[in-house]
């Protein structure tokens, strides 16, 4: 799938998308959000969880690995190096 396609999905196909194409990575919790990060294909898409209604409130798109910065930190990695 191509970043410009996802773009212009409504709600229920981008939920349609993340639940059929994306890879969960990581996950940050905000006051009252609890935010999924997903990859579909060449990019990152957050998914913003409101916890009192649990639901998904907004999709955002993160072109790229710049933009993850905050997750990487929080990725545990030292068990892939032996």
């Amino acid at each position: 799938m191509k970043l410009s396609e996802f773009i212009v999905m409504n709600e229920a196909e981008k939920k349609r998308a993340v639940s059929t194409n994306a890879v969960a990575i990581a996950k940050r919790t905000s006051p009252g959000l609890v935010i999924f990060l997903f990859q579909i294909d060449n990019f990152y898409v957050e998914a913003y969880c409101n916890t009192s209604a649990n639901r998904i409130e907004e999709y955002c798109v993160l072109p790229d690995t710049n933009a993850i910065g905050h997750y990487l930190e929080s990725i545990p990695i030292d068990g892939l190096f032996g």
